[in-house]
């Protein structure tokens, strides 16, 4: 009796394990099921956040390349573009082509793997071309707001803005851009480096506290502010003058008599006049509001002067010959000058303010960055902030051939003719002058 009490319970207890293994068998093929599943999701999310990341990486290398080519062309092959002044933006032009073609390629691929697989020598020469293309690419903004500032506040400077001394600007440009990127290829590299690039796979420019200091004052935070003060002070110029100017065209004459003899004329402003036998006594009512030198003849009677808005009597012994009346209202005039100038003013601003703005934006993240890596052992940067901050910087090369050639019409104009032949542009040009 206790035997097959014993042999039911052992069967018991085995149905009990082979129901519990069971259990224990689905619940791992389930899990397992559940991890692939997941892991496949991921894989998938993966791809195409990899298609979409290698998509817009190669559009902006492509894009950068284009532009600044478009620039390079439009120098070279237009001659009213061939200006001293011009070559400024033709080197910048290179210089963002570079970035182009020897930094964005590399550093696509190492953002798209998230981890340097191409060695050391390949890391130096990235890293080298990357300091060299965009320090030069800084430094020509640098450049080129100095050049605007002089030609603003010097007069004598249009005419001393020789190729020479255009050439010796680049020529510093460069130099200075190769002192800085050649650096840690002589020796000025931190300890760390090698550890860096073979074990945990990341390239990086020297991270010695000195070089960094030294790098980032030199190629960002010395040109940042030398750009945000001359611009500063060319508005400021500029605005002093577009008032200046406007005051002046705001000054009325009154009354002005002309005194007119046979076979010329001399226009002397009086209150009153005599007139002689043969000569003609016109008196007239200006409100002199146009810069510009416009010329009023009534037969043989020639006035230069400014715009009249009031109206011209032609005398003859006492007799009116002709009248002639151009008018326009005192209070629209003034509500147009007002206009003009605020205009002109917003203008200049909002130039000013794309240029250093756009600079500003584009590079201002990966410098704080960049400062602070070596200097604050204890902070954390991720890696995917990194590479943003640094493509933004890239960026600004895409940008440059647009912000520094939008604003001027012969740039654009050339670039309609590269693009679409020089038959499209004549035929913009005859429609624009039908409007």
């Amino acid at each position: 009796m206790e035997e097959v009490v014993y042999k039911d319970l052992f069967v018991q207890n085995n149905s009990l394990n082979i129901s519990h293994d069971r259990e224990l068998v689905f619940n791992i093929s389930f899990n397992e099921s559940n991890l692939l599943r997941n892991s496949t999701e991921v894989k998938v999310d993966n791809i195409i956040f990899t298609g979409l990341l290698a998509a817009v990486l190669g559009f902006m290398t492509l894009s950068t390349v284009f532009g600044n080519a478009c620039v390079i062309l439009a120098v070279l092959l237009e001659r009213h573009l061939q200006s001293v002044a011009n070559y400024l933006v033709l080197s910048l032009a290179v210089a963002d082509l570079l970035v182009a073609c020897l930094v964005m390629p590399l550093g696509a691929v190492y953002q798209i793997n998230e981890r340097w697989v191409l060695g050391p020598t390949l890391c130096d020469m990235w890293t080298s071309s990357d300091v060299l293309c965009c320090t030069a690419s800084i430094l020509h903004l640098v450049a080129i707001a100095t050049d605007r500032y002089w030609a603003v506040t010097r007069v004598e400077y249009i005419h001393s803005r020789t190729t020479k001394r255009i050439g010796i600007m680049i020529l510093l440009v460069w130099s200075l851009a190769v002192l800085v990127s050649f650096a840690p290829l002589f020796g000025w590299k931190d300890s760390d480096y090698l550890e860096r690039v073979n074990v945990q796979e990341k390239c990086l420019v020297s991270q010695d506290i000195a070089y960094q200091v030294v790098a980032t004052c030199a190629t960002f935070y010395v040109p940042l502010a030398v750009i945000l003060v001359l611009y500063w002070q060319i508005f400021k110029i500029a605005r002093l003058r577009i008032r200046r100017k406007t005051g002046a065209q705001k000054i009325k004459k009154k009354f002005d008599c002309v005194q007119i003899s046979e076979g010329h004329s001399d226009a002397h402003p009086t209150n009153d006049a005599n007139s002689g036998n043969k000569a003609e006594i016109v008196e007239t009512a200006l409100d002199t509001t146009n810069q510009s030198e416009k010329e009023t003849s009534t037969g043989n009677l020639k006035i230069e002067n400014d715009h009249l808005t009031q109206s011209l009597v032609k005398v003859d012994n006492g007799n009116v010959k002709s009248v002639e009346t151009i008018s326009r209202p005192r209070k629209k005039q003034k509500e147009r000058k007002e206009t003009i100038e605020a205009k002109r003013e917003r203008k200049a601003a909002k130039t000013l303010a794309i240029v250093t703005g756009a600079f500003v934006v584009c590079w201002l993240p990966f410098f704080v960055c960049a400062i602070l890596m070596p200097l604050c052992t204890e902070c954390v940067m991720n890696d995917s902030m990194l590479s943003f901050f640094l493509w933004l910087g890239y960026f600004n090369s895409t940008l440059n051939p647009i912000i520094y050639t939008i604003f001027s019409p012969e740039f654009r104009q050339a670039f309609t003719r590269l693009l679409l032949g020089k038959r499209a542009t004549r035929n913009k040009n005859r429609q624009r002058r039908l409007r």
